[in-house]
């Protein structure tokens, strides 16, 4: 296996990873993959975005059998089985994974186990587990190592009473109180599932609103809706000691302008962001490779300084402003690399338009484009459309009336530039808008696409009229 030369060796199993692997391999391309786990697919599919998602399933499904009766269906001593709802977690982890490892297969994918280093131009060393290793060689290599879980020096997880999200994901039981510290899409997913299954939840976000990136009219709704349902937010606020008590744990934060104050609870989860994964790759051997803070600087092709060598994911940086650390931003990188090394024309990625942005707390969030904000700055005058779900008429028969749709649209041209969801299937609704975006639509035209009736996408339809301020549903 020393002597084996491959095309094109991807380090990294997860979303970025394995689709560059499989595009690869869909090219032509001898390929194989490096990880350090058996199981493919990452933090996302093992840790991250497929594990939660599951236990929103769950808890959004236990809510609904709670409030049968509005819908006249009565479902009586309604409970939960923590046990079982982390069965179903690990069934949807196992089935995913399994997935990935017959479409690594189905391509002649070599999958090795093991961690990787680069050790040479083209040249990666795995090491396995017991310390055993091997060199492989190829023409190219991409870097696809993902993130983790940013910790804190005064809140360390332990495991039982202070988490990250990787501890949290697999907690025996769901805590009578919980502090998130972080509001960003891992802190309320988290408060969404904990709140559901009856915990009291408080969140703490050193920024002035919750979801700090969205639309902030967004961030708004969604602070409103937390709050009627019993979640409660502390922003502006910093955290700045975390006591363990035999109980449970006891914060010392301060909001913007008040003194410090003191709150309990029997948990705390810290999801103040994540890491880029790059110690130990060996990169510091190769100085026409640029690092920043731990992030592998690439150009708009995801090309490193050395011409063999590209990176996607977590762990770049293009240009000056924050990559997206989300799966399905890693996953079109894998692609453009996969293909740009098969010698096809490929172009950037506009990150500022083509980036889709979602939460999957209820309500869900979703977003694409540019926040009304933004779009100011660098289009000065423009024009925007709301409407409401308290509107549609779906809605209402679901019962999730809460939120709205916001468009926001170039005054000169009608350029559709940004659109963002608030409410019920928010994250499935979006992907008209992420079409309308990148084939730059004007708000007249998509006004002018019929939407089906009773769907809660006429929404999305009725906020491109109001961009015309021809809503005709309110």
């Amino acid at each position: 296996m020393a002597e084996t030369q491959f095309d094109v060796i991807v380090i990294g199993a997860g979303p970025g990873g394995y689709v560059s692997a499989i595009r690869c391999a869909q090219n032509g391309l001898k390929t194989a993959v490096v990880d350090r786990e058996e199981r493919p697919g990452g933090t996302c599919l093992l840790r991250g975005c497929i594990p939660t998602k599951a236990l929103l399933e769950s808890a959004s499904l236990f809510e609904k059998a709670k409030e049968g009766s509005h819908f006249g269906v009565v479902a009586k001593e309604v409970g939960y089985d923590w046990s079982g709802v982390n069965a179903h977690k690990e069934r949807v982890i196992e089935k995913n994974s399994k997935g990935v490892k017959f479409l690594f297969r189905k391509n002649g994918i070599e999958h090795l186990v093991g961690t990787g280093s680069l050790v040479g131009p083209g040249q990666v060393k795995v090491t396995k587990a017991d310390g055993s290793s091997q060199v492989v060689k190829a023409k190219h290599v991409v870097l696809a190592t993902g993130s983790a879980v940013r910790h804190i020096p005064i809140a360390k997880p332990d495991g039982k009473r202070i988490f990250s999200s990787d501890e949290l994901l697999n907690i025996g039981a769901v805590p009578k109180s919980l502090i998130v510290v972080g509001a960003g899409a891992v802190g309320v997913e988290f408060a969404s599932v904990h709140s559901r299954f009856g915990a009291k939840v408080t969140i703490v976000e050193m920024m002035p609103r919750l979801l700090p990136i969205e639309d902030e009219e967004i961030s708004a709704e969604f602070e409103k809706i937390y709050k009627k349902r019993g979640i409660d937010a502390l922003t502006n606020t910093a955290l700045q000691k975390v006591d363990v008590l035999p109980d449970g744990v006891e914060i010392t934060y301060e909001t913007k302008g008040k003194p410090p104050a003191k709150l309990k609870a029997e948990a705390i989860l810290i999801a103040t962001g994540r890491r880029p994964v790059t110690e130990g790759l060996g990169l510091e051997n190769f100085k026409s490779v640029q690092m920043d803070r731990g992030y592998v600087k690439v150009d708009g092709l995801l090309r490193t300084g050395e011409p063999w060598l590209s990176a996607i994911g977590d762990i770049i940086q293009v240009g000056a402003r924050p990559h997206p650390q989300l799966a399905h931003i890693a996953s079109a990188e894998g692609v453009l690399v996969a293909d740009r090394i098969a010698g096809k024309h490929v172009e950037p990625i506009d990150y500022d338009r083509n980036t889709i942005s979602a939460t999957y707390s209820d309500p869900e969030v979703a977003s694409v484009g540019l926040t009304e904000a933004r779009a100011k700055e660098l289009y000065g005058k423009v024009r925007v459309g709301k409407f409401p779900f308290l509107a549609v008429g779906k809605a209402s028969v679901t019962g999730h009336t809460d939120g709205f749709v916001k468009v926001v649209a170039a005054e000169k041209y009608d350029e559709v530039l940004g659109v963002h969801i608030i409410g019920d299937k928010a994250t499935e609704m979006i992907h008209e808008a992420a079409v309308a975006l990148k084939l730059e639509a004007t708000s007249e035209e998509l006004a002018h696409t019929i939407h089906a009736h009773p769907t809660l996408s006429e929404g999305l339809g009725e906020a491109f009229h109001a961009v015309l301020g021809k809503a005709t549903g309110i």
